[in-house]
C-alpha cells in the first residue's frame, strides 16, 4: 500500500482471499452466462469485491470480520443500492464449500431485471 491508509484496488487484487480467488475463477473471462465482471472495483468511496456493470450486480464475499462490521456493511449496501446496484453477499465458507449454489444465486441475479 504505497503510502496510503486504505488499500488500493490493485493491492486488493494482488491480495485476494482464497474464497475471492475461487469465485473469480468462475467469473473471469465472461464465463458466467457471458457477463463481464470486474474485481476489486471502486464505486464512490467503496471498493466492491466483484461487479457486473451491465447488470448493476455487486457480489461481496465476507469473512468472519464482517460479523462485527454489520452496521458498516448495511450502510455500504444501502449506498450502493441508492446508486442502482443490487448487492449479493456470501460468506467465505459458502464460496469454498457450496460454489454451485453460490453460482446459481448469481445467475438468478444476472437474469432478473435491475432495480
Amino acid at each position: 500500500m504505497r503510502g496510503t491508509l486504505r488499500p488500493t484496488p490493485r493491492d486488493l487484487r494482488i491480495n485476494m482471499t482464497d474464497s475471492e480467488r475461487r469465485l473469480w475463477s468462475f467469473l473471469r473471462a465472461n464465463q458466467l452466462e457471458g457477463y463481464k465482471f470486474r474485481r476489486q472495483h471502486p464505486l464512490g468511496i467503496y471498493i466492491v469485491d466483484f461487479v457486473c456493470m451491465k447488470r448493476k450486480l455487486i457480489i461481496e464475499v465476507d469473512g468472519g470480520q464482517h460479523a462485527e462490521r454489520a452496521e458498516m456493511d448495511e450502510a455500504r449496501s444501502a449506498w450502493l443500492m441508492r446508486q442502482g446496484f443490487r448487492v449479493l453477499r456470501f460468506w467465505n465458507n459458502e464460496v469454498l464449500d457450496e460454489i454451485e449454489a453460490v453460482l446459481e444465486v448469481i445467475r438468478e441475479g444476472l437474469v432478473s431485471p435491475p432495480p
